[in-house]
């Protein structure tokens, strides 16, 4: 072949690549007919709903303001008591809960009894205060958990009918190292069916309502602790995150919320569990707060023997961090855009970091987190997952979608319409070693070697933690690919927090973003939220009437 000639096959292979790469005709015209779909969903939705939900009660304790670091430094110094904290919580709990409907179990009384014990220890003088601030750092502090979570005596449903009078027989490992760290478990929250959707709704419990919005969505499946901590119902609380369970309730409630480093924190007393450790991988327990003080200390008892790993108390010069930002995901199909309050407060993130720190954001162009929701789908089928139809049986055999889908119709099915639909696509997606599943894989180790190569050791990626602020009910039944802005960071194995930035302007609604570190380096995220708490303002608080 001459030279000419293999220009022009060059050429023509160039050509053939570049045509694979642009989208058909029909994507395109299905793209902005989703869109539409989106618009009259919408529309439909505040005709039949109303544009605002009922209001939440206004906060009238000023104790419900605190931070539970700030807690249980009066608790130990004893300029409040234990007892008067859980009874202030619980207070709050029966304000808020009729119209939230996040809390679906409590151990109020058991709780009193745990804060009357602490009391009287600390009434003692047995320790100095050193000595408990030391050894138990949350001592007589409330503390919250999702359905999903086992704290022992309590319903431990995962939010599925089958399940719906199972009690945990042992407390899970986090909430047992938080129990050693002098915290006191009291309420448990709402979460999706099977975890696995992201709004908080099931057969067992219904639906939670957003405390800034009732006829907006909490997210899921950590929505319910999400919803509680929004509204000042709970100090601190711990949830769970193998898509962004942790990080979407945190955005949509105006909360924090840190998913872990990989392997880092104990899964064990989490349902349901994965099989393999692929999956296990992308599943982090992590500490969710109002406030960004919390997250360290929670942690730093939550990774156990881990905490090491992450030398979280390492100096962070913020200054010398490298920033990188993305705007969005690159334009994905069937994925909402993002929203002008959220472009407009990464902008002002972004300014903040230039002005304040003297750094040098740099703008990624990350392209491949287009394809963020098939690489997450594709990964989550290794080769020992558990069908999502078998995890609707409680994994005694596996149902059948098409007829439950038709049971649903008429109101006989024991699932949920997106519980069904997801057994559906789980069946008719990519599978576990097909070439379709082999190409995600090598997607996402190509993307996940970009990170680690742009990040390092020193670097944080500044992301939308969803595109849009929380949305109305039901509407993530025609925007269910929405979650991939966080699901991606679960199959690349980093750690990611995500951090309140106030209320927009167009809808009042919670805003945010989340910081994305290598894996480990946990620690840098943490610093940059407190950093942006510390300018922007972070979580805030409904009406105050005290």
């Amino acid at each position: 072949m001459t030279s000419k000639q293999q220009d022009g096959q060059h050429l023509a292979n160039s050509k053939e690549s570049a045509d694979l790469q642009k989208p058909s005709i029909v994507i395109v015209a299905l793209n902005l007919l989703h869109r539409f779909l989106c618009l009259c969903v919408r529309f439909v939705v505040v005709q039949v709903h109303g544009e605002h939900g009922p209001s939440m009660a206004p906060i009238d304790d000023l104790l419900l303001l605190e931070s539970a670091t700030s807690i249980a430094e009066k608790i130990r110094t004893k300029k409040i008591t234990s007892t008067q904290v859980l009874n202030t919580f619980i207070a709050r709990i029966k304000q808020v809960n009729p119209l939230l409907n996040c809390v679906v179990d409590e151990r109020y009384d058991d709780a009193l009894q745990e804060a009357a014990q602490v009391d009287e220890l600390i009434a003692s003088d047995k320790y100095t205060v050193d000595q408990l601030r030391e050894t138990k750092p949350f001592l007589g502090v409330p503390i919250s958990t999702k359905d999903c979570i086992a704290v022992k005596d309590m319903l431990h449903t995962g939010g599925l009918w089958l399940r719906r009078n199972t009690r945990a027989t042992e407390d899970a490992d986090s909430i047992r190292l938080m129990r050693d760290a002098g915290a006191i478990p009291f309420a448990l929250t709402n979460v999706s069916e099977v975890c696995m959707w992201w709004e908080s709704s099931n057969p067992v419990h219904g639906r939670s309502r957003n405390p800034y919005d009732a006829n907006r969505i909490v997210g899921g499946s950590s929505g319910g602790e999400g919803c509680l901590l929004g509204a000042a119902g709970s100090p601190f609380g711990i949830g769970s995150d193998i898509g962004g369970s942790i990080r979407m309730p945190a955005f949509f409630n105006g909360v924090f919320g840190h998913k872990p480093s990989p392997f880092i924190v104990s899964s064990f007393g989490q349902y349901p569990i994965p099989k393999g450790k692929e999956q296990m991988s992308f599943l982090g327990v992590g500490p969710m707060s109002r406030f960004a003080c919390d997250l360290k200390p929670m942690l730093k008892i939550l990774a156990a023997d881990n905490a090491k790993k992450l030398n979280l108390d390492e100096p962070v010069n913020l200054s010398n961090i490298k920033y990188f930002y993305q705007e969005s995901d690159s334009g994905s199909y069937f994925v909402s855009p993002v929203d002008y309050d959220l472009r407009v407060a990464m902008d002002k993130v972004i300014r903040h970091l230039q002005v304040s720190l003297k750094a040098k954001p740099q703008r990624a162009k990350l392209t491949k987190l287009k394809d963020s929701v098939a690489i997450w789908l594709a990964n989550m089928k290794d080769d020992e997952s558990v069908s999502f139809d078998a995890q609707l049986a409680n994994l005694n055999g596996r149902i059948n979608p098409y007829t439950e889908l038709f049971k649903w119709i008429f109101g006989m099915s024991k699932h949920t319409f997106i519980a069904i639909m997801t057994a559906i696509t789980d069946r008719l997606g990519i599978q576990n070693g097909t070439p379709e599943y082999y190409e995600k894989v090598k997607e996402r180790d190509d993307l996940r070697r970009d990170f680690e190569e742009m990040l390092g050791t020193d670097g944080v990626f500044i992301y939308p933690t969803h595109p849009t602020v929380a949305p109305y009910h039901n509407e993530p039944i025609v925007r269910p690919f929405n979650f991939s802005y966080t699901a991606i960071i679960n199959v690349l194995g980093l750690p990611a927090t995500a951090v309140p930035l106030g209320l927009g302007k167009k809808e009042g609604l919670p805003i945010g973003l989340q910081v994305i570190a290598n894996r480990n380096q946990d620690r840098l995220c943490l610093a940059v939220a407190s950093e942006l708490e510390r300018c922007f303002g972070g979580w805030v608080a409904p009406k105050i009437t005290a």
